[in-house]
C-alpha cells in the first residue's frame, strides 16, 4: 500500500470515527466548555499563525498589510513558520523583521521542511505555548487590510465560544502570473498594497483551513491534533490540512460566524508550493482555471 493511500485511509478513519463510533476522549484531552472560557480584560492579545513555502510573492501582501494597516484596538503576535531553503521568503522576513510596529510582535520560526509541510505540527506547538487570548490559524495568502484586525478584536469581545470564523472575504478572479497585481513595485515604505475594487465578496459558510479563530483557552487545553500521530508526522511534500475537520470535532466547536471587515485573498492560478512545470503543477493549474471559468459562467 502506498504512503498516500495509507494517509488517505487514516484521514477517513479520523474524520468518520472520532467522536461518533469512538469517544473523543480517545483522541484528545477535553476542551473547556463555553462557561469555562475566560473573557479577556484590557488590550486583546491576538496571535496569527501562518505557514509559508515558496509563497513569498503572496506573503509579501500579507506582511505589507500588517505594516500598512497595523491594529489599534489589539496587540498582534504574528507567527510565521518557514524553512531556510526558501531563500526568497528568508529575504522577505529579514526585511520586515527590521520594521518596528508598536502593536505587533514579530515571531518568525524556522522549521525543517518536512515539519513545515504538515501545518498541524506548527499549529500544535503554538497552541501549547501561546500567551494570546485568541489565535487565528491562517494561511500566508490572506491580506489583513484596513480595519481588519480591529474588527476581529471587536467581533470576539465578550464571545464565550471556542471558535469563530469570518463570515466573508474579498477575493479576486483567478489571476495568471503575469497579472499586474502580482507584478507590482514596492512603494516608498517598502511595501505593496491592493486595489480593493478588484475584489468581490465571497461568503464563508464554515470554519475551515485559514478561517479558524480559536479561543486560546481551548487551544492550550487541546492543542492541534497533538494526540493523533498522523497529524504530527512530518511529510516529504506539502499536505492539505485535512486535520482541520478532526480538530473542530475534538474541540467540540463548529464555529460561530462573525463580521470581519477588510479581509482579502488573491486567487492565483500558479501554485508556488509545487514544483514549477511539474505534472502535478500543470494538472492542478488546469483544474483551477477550468473550475474558475465554469464558476464565472
Amino acid at each position: 500500500m502506498s504512503s498516500d493511500v495509507s494517509i488517505w485511509l487514516q484521514n477517513q478513519f479520523y474524520n468518520r470515527i472520532a467522536g461518533s463510533l469512538l469517544p473523543l476522549s480517545w483522541f484528545a484531552p477535553p476542551a473547556p466548555r463555553p462557561d469555562q472560557l475566560s473573557i479577556p480584560e484590557g488590550t486583546l492579545q491576538l496571535q496569527i499563525v501562518s505557514h509559508c513555502w515558496q509563497y513569498s510573492h503572496l506573503a509579501m501582501f500579507q506582511l505589507s498589510s500588517l505594516i500598512n494597516y497595523p491594529p489599534q484596538r489589539c496587540h498582534l503576535t504574528y507567527t510565521l513558520f518557514y524553512a531556510v531553503e526558501d531563500t526568497a521568503m528568508l529575504a522577505l522576513i529579514k526585511r520586515f523583521a527590521a520594521i518596528d510596529i508598536r502593536t505587533i510582535t514579530w515571531d518568525f520560526r524556522i522549521l525543517p521542511k518536512n515539519e513545515l509541510f504538515r501545518r498541524a505540527i506548527g499549529r500544535h506547538r503554538v497552541s501549547l505555548d501561546s500567551a494570546a487570548h485568541w489565535i487565528w490559524f491562517a494561511d500566508c495568502d490572506l491580506i489583513f487590510h484596513k480595519g481588519c484586525l480591529d474588527s476581529v478584536a471587536e467581533a470576539v469581545s465578550g464571545q464565550q465560544t471556542g471558535l469563530v470564523f469570518p463570515d466573508h472575504e474579498g477575493i479576486t478572479d483567478l489571476l495568471l502570473p503575469e497579472h499586474p497585481m502580482l507584478n507590482q513595485n514596492l512603494n516608498e515604505r517598502g511595501t505593496i498594497d491592493i486595489d480593493t475594487t478588484l475584489f468581490h465578496r465571497n461568503t464563508i459558510s464554515k470554519a475551515k483551513g485559514a478561517f479558524q479563530i480559536v479561543h486560546a483557552d481551548v487551544a492550550r487545553a487541546v492543542g492541534y491534533c497533538g494526540s493523533i500521530p498522523l497529524y504530527q508526522q512530518p511529510s516529504e511534500r506539502w499536505r492539505k490540512t485535512y486535520e482541520d475537520t478532526v480538530f473542530r470535532r475534538v474541540i467540540g466547536y463548529e464555529g460561530v460566524p462573525v463580521n470581519v471587515s477588510g479581509l482579502y485573498r488573491i486567487r492565483h492560478a500558479e501554485k508556488g508550493r509545487y514544483a514549477k512545470d511539474s505534472s502535478l503543477s500543470r494538472i492542478r493549474g488546469g483544474i483551477r482555471q477550468a473550475t474558475d471559468k465554469t464558476h464565472r459562467e
